[in-house]
């Protein structure tokens, strides 16, 4: 926006300099000169009638005459020559090298007046009036780039707070604020944003409060399913009878486990993206984790720039983390690193975590991401739900190296060109009793 702004005002600029100032540069030379040259004109023939009166009277023409007409700050300074009637020469001001410009005037008494200017000199004065016309084109170059500058920022930070509030609205964040632009057409986009993020926070909230309803009572008759197949485990006297309770009991835990992954994925939808330290965010992972890397005689090495900022959910994104980190620990080797580096020629970060150890399979790859698949012990859920914990904040989670395994987190950057608060809207975030009820779980990694 900004870019295009610039580009249509000096390309506007640049026209009406071509077709504006060129020519007044050369009209405005012209008549300088012209003007010059009539301004010779008229000292010659004042001059000749003052040397006519004093012919005429008899009076001595002397050198101080000639010197009122050679010229001075207002007028190009002259070379004067009189010759008298009786060829007798006067003659007053510089003399002239070169090339010269003259004017000349035959009196009625027979007297010849002349006065010479250097070319250059005429030349001079046009020049300064091109110079002028040049100095007043930089002025408007730049009272033009200086009015784009201006606008464009008048109207690129409304549309990047609308498309912040628009990501904000798509990740399940309400901020029902709206700030005036004083731009009618995007003011008008923004009231209807607020009309829709009204319309959303009611539908979601009922969303939210029946995944947590029917979580909740899924859990109490499962518990209780449990607790009676455990009973019948232990009071059965036949062998087949123990046998089908234990795989009943399994189902039913496994059924217990589908519920708990269906309510994570349910609050990984929507969350409250705002700009995010990572260097802070990462070194808590670090203290967290470190001693369990120390027990097992590993290092949990750092090397994360700071003052980076990114948009992303804090809670989510320390989860993703720590999935990561904890990923590495268990199938991983050696020294484990998270790093960060910019992402493309935006503002975007990529947060890499990764190891020394053996890698990933080359046939478990693939799936890496994919709920229930795992190289060992565990759930295989961490890393299905790390993705989608990334991908709901507009980033994606990749596994950019296989061997040593590398795992990358792309993240959107915080604009460094626009002021924070200008590119989040304020308001309130929506607060649901879901997102109350208990804390999100820790899920092991793949």
């Amino acid at each position: 926006m900004r870019r295009r702004v610039l580009q249509a005002t000096v390309a506007a600029v640049t026209v009406a300099v071509i077709l504006l100032g060129f020519p007044l540069a050369f009209i405005g030379a012209q008549i300088v000169r012209q003007n010059e040259l009539r301004e010779l004109d008229a000292r010659a023939a004042a001059l000749g009638r003052q040397v006519d009166t004093r012919l005429e009277r008899d009076i001595e023409i002397t050198e101080s005459l000639l010197d009122l007409y050679v010229g001075g700050d207002r007028s190009l300074t002259a070379s004067v020559f009189v010759i008298t009637p009786d060829d007798h020469q006067l003659s007053a001001g510089p003399s002239v090298t070169g090339q010269a410009v003259q004017a000349s005037v035959r009196t009625d008494q027979g007297a010849t007046v002349l006065l010479f200017v250097s070319r250059w000199d005429l030349l001079w004065v046009s020049v300064r009036v091109v110079l002028l016309v040049i100095a007043a084109a930089v002025v408007a170059f730049a009272a033009g780039i200086a009015m784009a500058l201006w606008q464009a920022n008048r109207l690129a930070a409304p549309l990047v707070y609308l498309a912040a509030f628009a990501e904000m609205l798509g990740s399940g964040q309400v901020r029902p604020a709206v700030q005036r632009s004083g731009v009618e057409e995007i003011d008008q986009v923004a009231l209807e944003l607020a009309r829709s993020a009204d319309r959303m926070a009611a539908r979601l909230a009922i969303e939210r409060q029946f995944a947590n309803d029917a979580s909740h009572q899924l859990r109490t008759p499962l518990t209780a399913l449990s607790m009676r197949i455990e009973e019948i485990t232990l009071s059965a006297e036949s062998e087949e009878v123990r046998e089908e309770a234990r795989i009943a009991l399994e189902q039913v835990e496994r059924l217990a486990s589908v519920v708990d992954d269906l309510l994570a994925r349910s609050r990984a939808q929507g969350g409250s993206t705002q700009p995010v330290d990572l260097l802070e965010l990462c070194e808590q992972q670090v203290e967290e984790w470190e001693p369990a890397f120390r027990a097992v005689g590993r290092r949990l090495e750092l090397a994360v720039e700071p003052e980076v900022q990114v948009l992303a959910t804090p809670g989510a994104l320390s989860q993703v983390v720590a999935t990561l980190v904890e990923n590495s620990l268990k199938h991983g080797a050696g020294t484990t690193w998270i790093r960060s580096r910019p992402s493309g020629p935006g503002d975007g970060t990529v947060l890499e975590v990764g190891d020394e150890g053996p890698g990933v399979d080359d046939e478990l790859a693939p799936r890496i991401f994919e709920p229930g698949v795992t190289g060992g012990h565990g759930t295989g859920v961490g890393l299905a739900l790390a993705r989608d914990l990334v991908t709901a904040d507009g980033g994606r989670l990749e596994l950019a190296r296989r061997r040593p395994a590398v795992f990358a987190v792309f993240l959107t950057g915080v604009p460094r060109s626009l002021d924070p608060e200008v590119m989040l809207p304020t308001g309130s975030v929506l607060s649901t009793p879901l997102a109350r009820a208990e804390p999100r779980r820790e899920d092991e990694g793949a």
